[in-house]
């Protein structure tokens, strides 16, 4: 059998943990995920795991915050005047929103923070700054 390398579609089936051995993905309870190697859809992490497998092999693999969801940043935070949002909303710590950017895009934000005159939303990915472990299992090369 031929091992996976870049431009290959391929059918895979995974388990996400984070550090403390958590799970916080896993297609094992549904269809297996569809990709191209070297595409860019998903992490980068992962499909550079993909590559040199042969279908039928599993393997365990570190991903660093780098390859997977990316650091952390202040930057894709937003203090916004509270008086943008309405009482009838009561905002509450950690409650995912749904924001509209000023180019139309539609993005998950988390509320980190409330005070009377400002909220601050969180952009991150809710796992951005965070180390993966992915038990990866290739089922076929497409």
């Amino acid at each position: 059998m031929t091992p996976a390398k870049k431009g290959d579609r391929v059918k895979v089936h995974y388990v996400g943990k984070l550090r403390n051995g958590s799970v916080f993905d896993t297609s094992i309870t549904r269809d297996p995920i569809e990709l191209t190697i070297g595409e860019g859809i998903s992490i980068p992490g992962l499909e550079e795991a993909i590559v040199g497998m042969k279908p039928g092999e599993s393997k365990i693999t570190e991903i660093p915050a780098r390859k997977a969801y990316g650091m952390r940043s202040s930057d894709h935070l937003m203090i916004l005047d509270a008086a943008q949002f309405t009482e009838r909303l009561n905002l509450q710590v950690g409650q995912p929103l749904q924001y509209i950017k000023p180019d139309g895009e539609a993005i998950v934000v988390v509320v980190k923070d409330v005070s009377e005159s400002t909220v601050t939303l969180d952009a991150n990915h809710p796992l951005a700054g965070n180390d993966l472990t992915l038990d990866i299992r290739l089922l076929e090369i497409l």
